[in-house]
Parts: structure tokens; C-alpha cells; sequence
């Protein structure tokens, strides 16, 4: 076997097929490609490299490739080179192609032509209980049946010929993987798979398979690392096959575990969403999103899961991927996010919330500087511990930014039902617009004097005011509630309230 590239050299590459949206597998797989090239495995100067595999041209569709670079980008996974484009490099594997058939390595086939996916795809692998990637080698020995025209006989010599590589007969071939270990494949049941595609119209050839445009695209963007999941470990034996071939120095692989869902199956739509983008736009944080991912299937040692990317970088190796295959926790990715919104300064979880507001038309500039910016991550610092997801800030936690809000009527139902109610709310709006300072002590004080001479409790007052100035049952304590809200901002919300419960209901 031709030797492996040197470890000291670092150049990963993900390499996704635009015949879906990035899918959370995909992402992880490119994550682990970014730790490695970013982290201490290269002392932060490996290189990574972004190619799309595109020669499904039936399948692949422009608007798929932006969106898997959009959702690489709100991952924070960033590329040094590409993207590069497996539809512009043809000439290259058709050379490579001419090359092995040159050399003996491959031959002319004219039997009828087989269909081949493109892109970098992979065979699902067969079905496991145990949670356990467990790659095809072939536990049943398969019956390879080897055509006449590798012999020179030519099966329909009046139709025009495919590049078939030419396995060797007898003997086997080994492959060492840095997560599985050494593998062994009979060569004897490996088939003598397409290169290149017969011609149409004055075309000699047509579109490279798989097999080969990887590997030419590796050699030629000099790969040292190959780092996909488990379900292309029946791949590589070709693969290092065509690099033998050509002469070419063989990578380390490393395939990672597969991803499952929660009833151990492949993951899939049926456990919820699976395109990356859609998490980015149901609110979570990217690094929320990057610390569960890299934990699907990689372990930094110890019980530490919240792990920051600075410290992911520092921690990560491949001896640290598991053989066993990830399951996909979507109550787990929710208590990471949650974790974030509330442990990370607030001076990077404020321009996350400032986005969300944007999004929903609630975003006023006077909180971008100053004095408002100063209101502004103090409030979010306040309702932080209760959200679970961006969106909150502006449907839940709507009242906080506008006076335009809605109050839940289940809330009215249980926190508004005493006849006492609407009179105390409007002595506690005199009693609030009177005061001369506007803090939580004063508030307090005031709330608790008017249940007091109301002759109610004060957490029944409590309870109606919240309803009133933030429309919730539940929200954070009342009176730092009223402190960001505003002293005049509670007193018309308040009266509001008064007029709304003076309304006779029709």
C-alpha cells in the first residue's frame, strides 16, 4: 500500500452533495472537519477546504447550494479555499480516467450502463439495534461477476464504452481508519466499478463517477485527512484502490459514527427537522447548536458538556470520536440553548436578540448606543432565565419592546376574576404615577400598601398587575418587570387595564 500522508501536514475538506439542505449530519461532519483543521491537531494552521459535489445534474438545484452555505456560515464554519465545483472539473477526471486506462489500471466496458449516484454519497448501511456503527464489509461472501470486456472482449462492441476500473484478482485490500481501525476487504468481492460514463453524441466519455472525481479532487487539493461518516467505509477500498493506481500518497481516514433518532433508526424527517437551516430559524444559538453537535459521537474526556468553542478547539482530537453512533436529543439541544441564552455575556447573547427583534419589526435604534443600549441588555439580561429560544423574546416576551401586545386570556380568567381587582389597579396606578423615584424598592413598597389597604393579599395584586403591564401569568419578578418596563409605560398600562375591566363584556 502507498504510504499515508504525513500527520504534521493538516487539509480537511467537507465535501456535500447539493441534492438536499445541509442535513445534521452533514453539519457535524463538517464541524469535525473544522475542529480538526482550526484546532490543536494543526496548532490552528490547518486548511479547510469547501467542495460541492455536483454532478447529479438531474438532482442538484442552485438554490440548494445556498442554503447549505448559508447554514455553514450561521454554524460559523468557515473555509479557506472554494468553493470548488465538481461540474467545472471534468477535464481533470476524464484525464485521470485516460491515465488508468493507460496504465492498465482500468479498461474499456461495453456492457450496458449501470446507475451511479453522485455527489459524495454513501450506501445506508444495514440496520443496527445496538446503536453501534457497524460498516458494511460483507458478512456474505457476494458473488462478483467479472464481464468479457475486461479481457478485451467486448460484450456490444457497436455501443459506445464506459472506463471501468480493473480490481484486482485475488488478494485483498487494507485500510486503516483513526476511529475504526484496521479493515480488510477481499478484493474478490469488490466489483470492477464505473470511472467514467460512456459518451453522448461526440463525446468520448461522460460524467465521472464518484469513486474517481473524489479521489482526483483529493489528490489534487492535496487532502492529508478524511474525515466523513461511517457509512462510506465500504467506499474507501476503491478508493484506496485509484490512489495505489495513481502513485498517489493515501490520506488518513477517519470515518465518524452515524447519527441517529431517538428510536435508533437513521435519522430522518419523520424525528423532526433535519435541515440545518430550519433550527437557525426556529431561534437557537449557533454555538448552542455547535456544542451539541460536536458532542453527537465525540467525547473531550471527563463530564464537561458545556463546552465553548474556544475549549472544543483546544479538545478536540479523533481518538476522541466514538465508534458508537449518536442519537439525536432534541430536549437535550433545547437545555444547551437554554444554558447559552442564560450563562453567556450578555454582550454576545444581546446581538442575537437584537436580530430577532429586527426580524419581527421591534428593534427601535435608540437601543443600538447609549443610554438605550444600556436598557436594552439589561432587559434581556432580566427575561433571559425564562426563554427557551430567540423567537420568545418577541411572541412571550413581546411587552417588554412594544406597546403593542396582546393579554393571554386564560391569565385574565384566573388573575382578574376578584371584583376587586379593577379599583385596585387603579389606586395602584395613582399610587406608581406619584411616586419620586422609580426603583424596585419603591415599587414594592407600593404594591404591598395598596393590597394592604385593599384588605388583599399582596400576591393577589401581584398576579393582576403582571397580567396588566406584561400580559403574561408568568414573567420575571413584578418589580424588575416594572423597573426596565418604565414608570409611565406601567401607569398606562395599568389605567388600560381599569378600562378594559369597565368594559361589560358582550
Amino acid at each position: 500500500m502507498t504510504d499515508t500522508i504525513a500527520q504534521s501536514e493538516v487539509r480537511v475538506r467537507f465535501a456535500p452533495s447539493p441534492t438536499g439542505y445541509l442535513h445534521v449530519g452533514g453539519a457535524r461532519t463538517a464541524l469535525f472537519n473544522w475542529l480538526y483543521a482550526r484546532g490543536a491537531a494543526s496548532n490552528g494552521q490547518g486548511k479547510m477546504i469547501l467542495r460541492i459535489e455536483d454532478t447529479d445534474a438531474e438532482r442538484n438545484k442552485p438554490e440548494l447550494v445556498e442554503g447549505i452555505i448559508t447554514a455553514l456560515t450561521w454554524l460559523g464554519i468557515n473555509w479557506d479555499e472554494g468553493p470548488f465545483y465538481q461540474s467545472q472539473r471534468t477535464a481533470l477526471y476524464r484525464e485521470a480516467g485516460l491515465k488508468l486506462l493507460a496504465s492498465g489500471h482500468a479498461f474499456l466496458c461495453y456492457c450496458p450502463a449501470e446507475k451511479y449516484a453522485g455527489g459524495d454519497h454513501a450506501p445506508d448501511p444495514p440496520a443496527s439495534t445496538e446503536g453501534a456503527a457497524k460498516p458494511t464489509q460483507g458478512t456474505a461472501v457476494r458473488r462478483i461477476t467479472r464481464c468479457s470486456c475486461r479481457d478485451g472482449k467486448p460484450s456490444t462492441p457497436d455501443t459506445k464504452p464506459a472506463i471501468r476500473f480493473k480490481v484486482p484478482l485475488g488478494g485483498t485490500t487494507k485500510i486503516h481508519d483513526a476511529v475504526f481501525g484496521d479493515r480488510e476487504f477481499q478484493n474478490d468481492e469488490i466489483e470492477d466499478f464505473v470511472l467514467l460514463r460512456s459518451g453522448k453524441g461526440d463525446q468520448d466519455f461522460g460524467q465521472s463517477m464518484y469513486h474517481l472525481g473524489v479521489v482526483v479532487d483529493d489528490i489534487d487539493m492535496r487532502i492529508t485527512h478524511v474525515i466523513r461518516g461511517a457509512d462510506h467505509i465500504s467506499n474507501t477500498p476503491k478508493q484506496v484502490l485509484i490512489y495505489n493506481a495513481l502513485g498517489a500518497k493515501i490520506p488518513i481516514f477517519a470515518h465518524v459514527p452515524l447519527i441517529l433518532g431517538a428510536d435508533k433508526s437513521r435519522l430522518s424527517k419523520r424525528h423532526g427537522a433535519t435541515d440545518v437551516n430550519m433550527y437557525r430559524n426556529e431561534g437557537f444559538l449557533p454555538e448552542a447548536f455547535r456544542n451539541f453537535l460536536a458532542l453527537l459521537g465525540w467525547a473531550p474526556g471527563g463530564d464537561e458538556e458545556l463546552l465553548r468553542t474556544p475549549e472544543l478547539l483546544q479538545k478536540f482530537s479523533l481518538e476522541g470520536v466514538s465508534r458508537t453512533n449518536g442519537v439525536f436529543d432534541r430536549p437535550k439541544l433545547e437545555w444547551f440553548n437554554t444554558q447559552y441564552l442564560q450563562k453567556l455575556p450578555i454582550e454576545e447573547v444581546a446581538p442575537q436578540v437584537a436580530a430577532e427583534l429586527k426580524r419581527h419589526n421591534l428593534w427601535k435604534e435608540e437601543w443600538s448606543a447609549g443610554v438605550g443600549h444600556e436598557w436594552f441588555n439589561k432587559t434581556v439580561d432580566l427575561l433571559r432565565s425564562r426563554v427557551r429560544l430567540l423567537p420568545d423574546f418577541a411572541t412571550w416576551a413581546r411587552a417588554f419592546f412594544t406597546d403593542d401586545f396582546p393579554r393571554d386570556p386564560a391569565a385574565i380568567a384566573k388573575f382578574w376574576k376578584d371584583e376587586k381587582t379593577r379599583p385596585l389597579l387603579d389606586k395602584l396606578a395613582e399610587a406608581l404615577a406619584a411616586l419620586p423615584e422609580w426603583n424596585h424598592d419603591a415599587c414594592d413598597h407600593a404594591t404591598r400598601k395598596v393590597a394592604e389597604v385593599g384588605g388583599v393579599k399582596a400576591g393577589m395584586l401581584i398576579n393582576a398587575t403582571r397580567v396588566a403591564i406584561v400580559g403574561q401569568a408568568v414573567a420575571p419578578p413584578l418589580f424588575d418587570t416594572m423597573v426596565v418596563i418604565g414608570q409611565q409605560k406601567v401607569v398606562t398600562r395599568l389605567r388600560d387595564a381599569v378600562q378594559v375591566l369597565a368594559t361589560p363584556v358582550l
